[in-house]
C-alpha cells in the first residue's frame, strides 16, 4: 500500500514539475517526493519538519486549515509566511472520497506556477489517492471493530465468534506468529494509527474494568476487559490493543517498538515518535507483552497477560515502563487476584498513610529475602532502627516475621496495593 502512495505521489510531481508531498488529514506524512533544487528556501522549516518528524504542528495545522482546505473540493494556494514557517507559496490539492477530506497533498507554488490544466489532472491522480486512504479506512474500522469484539466478548460462543470474523478480516495473517501489547492508560483524544505502527496487524482502543468488590484481576470472560455493552461507560480506563506481527517468537524487537510509540501517543504525543525510555511527558503510559502466539484462538488469555504485564508495569517500576508477561515473576499471580485482596483485615492499619515508612521498610525486608544487613543497607537505615521497625509491623498487623506464611501474606498484601 505504500508503494502504491509514493508511485500517485511520483505522478503528480512528474505532472507538476515540483515535488509533492502527501499527508493524512491529521497532517502526518505518508509519501513524498525528492527534492533535486539547490535553492535552500523550498525546504522551510515546515516541510522539513513534516519530513523528519513525518508530523506538523497544531500550530501549522491550524494556520492552513484557516485557509480553508477541509472543506475545498479543488486545489486552494497559501501564500508564504515567515512568521509561521512558511517561505514558499504552497499549493493545497484536497484529498476527497465521497465528500469526505482524507488528505492533501502539498506542492510548492511558483510564478506562474502549474496551469489549470496540469492541476486538474493532478486533483485526478488526489482522486485516485482518495480512494486508497477510504480503503484503508474502511479495512482499518473493521479490523478494530473485530479486535475489540475478541477482547471483550465473554468465553463461549460469542467469543469463537468474533474470533472467526477477525480471522475473516486479516486473511492469511490471521495463522501467523503475533504478540498482543497493550497500552493504558490511553488518555490521547484521537485513536491511534495504524499506518505510524509498522507490523501491525490489528489496533483498537478496549475499555479495562474499574476496581471494585469484585476486581479488576477477575473480569468476565478470559479476555480480562469489561463486556462489550459496557464498553461505552466512562467508568473505566482505556487501553490500545495492539496485535503486532513477528517474524520470530524470540525477537520480540517490532512489538516493542510499537509499545514505546503507543506510549508517547498516549500522551497526547504522535505515534510516529519513537519512544526508548521511561522518561519525557510520556512517562505516565505503560505497556504489557504477551507471549507470542500463532493463530487466534488463544486471544482471550495473551490479552489477559499483555493488561497484567502493562498494570505490573505501573506498579513496579524495575518492570517497566514495557514490561514482558514472561518477567512479571511473582505479578504473574498478584495481576490475578481481585483488587481488593490487598484489603486483608491484618495488614490494613499497616496501609494507613500515616505507616507508610513501616510499609516501605517491610517491603523492603521481604523483598531481600528477610536479611537485615541487605534491608539496612538498601534503605540508609541502621540496624537497630529496621528493628525497631519490623518489631512496630509485627505489633500493626499481629503478623509475626519468622513466619513463612504470615511473610507471604504480607508481602502478597504489600505488592498487591500497588495494582
Amino acid at each position: 500500500m505504500k508503494g502504491d502512495y509514493q508511485d500517485l505521489v511520483d505522478e503528480i510531481s512528474a505532472l507538476l514539475a515540483t515535488p509533492a508531498t502527501l499527508e493524512n488529514r491529521d497532517f502526518g506524512l505518508i509519501a513524498f517526493g525528492a527534492h533535486d533544487s539547490d535553492d535552500d528556501t523550498a525546504m522551510d522549516p515546515v516541510r522539513t519538519r513534516s519530513i523528519l518528524t513525518r508530523k506538523s504542528t497544531p500550530a501549522v495545522r491550524a494556520w492552513f486549515e484557516g485557509f480553508g482546505i477541509t472543506r475545498a473540493t479543488g486545489p486552494v494556494r497559501i501564500p508564504a509566511a515567515s512568521e509561521a514557517g512558511v517561505y514558499r507559496d504552497r499549493i493545497c490539492l484536497p484529498v476527497r472520497h465521497r465528500g469526505v477530506a482524507l488528505g492533501y497533498v502539498w506542492l510548492l507554488d511558483a510564478d506562474p506556477g502549474p496551469s489549470a490544466a496540469q492541476l486538474a489532472a493532478a486533483m485526478e491522480v488526489a482522486d485516485r489517492i482518495g480512494i486508497l486512504l477510504a480503503d484503508e479506512e474502511r479495512a482499518g474500522a473493521d479490523l478494530s471493530r473485530e479486535l475489540r469484539a475478541v477482547l471483550t466478548a465473554d468465553r463461549g460462543w460469542q467469543y469463537d465468534m468474533a474470533v472467526t470474523e477477525l480471522g475473516t478480516e486479516l486473511g492469511a495473517d490471521a495463522e501467523g506468529l503475533h504478540l498482543l501489547v497493550c497500552v493504558t492508560p490511553w488518555t490521547a483524544e484521537d485513536a491511534p494509527s495504524m499506518r505510524a505502527l509498522p507490523g501491525t496487524a490489528a489496533l483498537s482502543t478496549v475499555p479495562l474494568p474499574s476496581p471494585g468488590p469484585e476486581g479488576a484481576g477477575t473480569p468476565p470472560g478470559s479476555a480480562g476487559v469489561v463486556p462489550a455493552e459496557a464498553a461505552a461507560s466512562p467508568a473505566g480506563p482505556i487501553a490500545v490493543a495492539a496485535l503486532v506481527r513477528l517474524r520470530s517468537a524470540g525477537n520480540p524487537a517490532p512489538a516493542e517498538t510499537v509499545a514505546a510509540r503507543l506510549r508517547y501517543a498516549a500522551a497526547g504525543g504522535t505515534s510516529d515518535a519513537p519512544d526508548s525510555g521511561a522518561a519525557g511527558p510520556w512517562a505516565g503510559a505503560a505497556a504489557g507483552l504477551a507471549t507470542p502466539r500463532r493463530g487466534l484462538g488463544t486471544l482471550g488469555s495473551a490479552w489477559r497477560e499483555a493488561v497484567s504485564a502493562a498494570r505490573a508495569a505501573r506498579a513496579e517500576a524495575r518492570l517497566g515502563p514495557v514490561a514482558h508477561w514472561a518477567d512479571l515473576g511473582a505479578y504473574r499471580l498478584l495481576t490475578a487476584l481481585p483488587a481488593r485482596a490487598a484489603d486483608d483485615a491484618a495488614v490494613r492499619e499497616l496501609l494507613a498513610p500515616s505507616h507508610t515508612e513501616l510499609a516501605r521498610t517491610a517491603e523492603v525486608f521481604l523483598d531481600c529475602a528477610g536479611q537485615a544487613g541487605r534491608t539496612a543497607a538498601t534503605l540508609g537505615i541502621h540496624r537497630q532502627t529496621l528493628y525497631y521497625r519490623l518489631s512496630r509491623v509485627e505489633q500493626l498487623t499481629g503478623l509475626d516475621l519468622d513466619d513463612g506464611e504470615d511473610r507471604l501474606l504480607l508481602h502478597m498484601a504489600l505488592k498487591s496495593v500497588r495494582l
